[in-house]
C-alpha cells in the first residue's frame, strides 16, 4: 500500500467514524458538526483518489469550522442541551487524537513530497485537519469546564468562555 492509498483509507475511516458519531448524537447539535466533518473527510478521500489516478482536483476550504460556530451561536445553555457522559467526552478526545495523527501523517508526507502539486495538496490537507482539531479541542474545552470549574466568591478571576 502506497502513501496515497493509506491516506485515502484513513480519510474514509474518518468519514465512517464521524457518521457513526453523528448517529449517536442525532438528538443534539453535535449531530450537525459530525456530519460536516464526515463530509470533509469524504471530500479529502476524493481529492486523494483523484491525485492517485492523476485526475484533476480542487482544494476547497472546509465549511466545518464556520458552520460549527453557527450551530452553537445563541444557545442559552450548552451543557444542558448536550448530555455529557464520560464516554462521550472520551469519544471527542479520541477524535482529537485521530485528527492529530492525521496532521502528523500529512506533515510527514509534505516533508517527503518532491513536486509542487504534492506539496500544495499536503499543505491543504494539514490545514483541513488542523481545522477539525480546533473544532474538537473547543468542544472538549466546553464540555470539560463543567467537570473542572468550581466557582467561589473568594476567587473572582476566571477564564472567559
Amino acid at each position: 500500500m502506497n502513501y496515497l492509498e493509506f491516506a485515502i483509507k484513513m480519510e474514509l475511516d474518518g468519514e465512517k467514524y464521524y457518521r457513526e458519531q453523528a448517529e449517536k448524537n442525532k438528538d443534539n447539535s453535535l449531530h450537525t458538526v459530525f456530519l460536516m466533518l464526515a463530509e470533509d473527510e469524504r471530500s479529502h478521500a476524493e481529492i486523494l483518489r483523484n491525485k492517485a489516478n492523476e485526475l484533476s482536483y480542487e482544494l476547497k476550504d472546509s465549511v466545518a469550522f464556520p458552520e460549527y460556530k453557527n450551530v452553537f451561536e445563541g444557545m442559552d445553555d450548552f451543557e444542558s442541551e448536550v448530555k455529557v457522559s464520560p464516554d462521550q467526552l472520551d469519544v471527542y478526545r479520541m477524535a482529537l487524537k485521530k485528527e492529530e495523527e492525521s496532521i502528523e501523517l500529512y506533515e510527514k508526507m509534505l516533508s517527503e513530497a518532491v513536486n509542487d502539486d504534492d506539496k500544495e495538496l499536503f499543505k491543504y490537507l494539514i490545514e483541513q485537519e488542523k481545522t477539525h482539531y480546533a473544532i474538537f479541542d473547543e468542544i472538549i474545552s466546553h464540555l470539560s469546564r463543567a467537570e473542572e470549574w468550581v466557582e467561589s466568591a473568594e476567587f473572582g478571576i476566571r477564564d472567559e468562555y
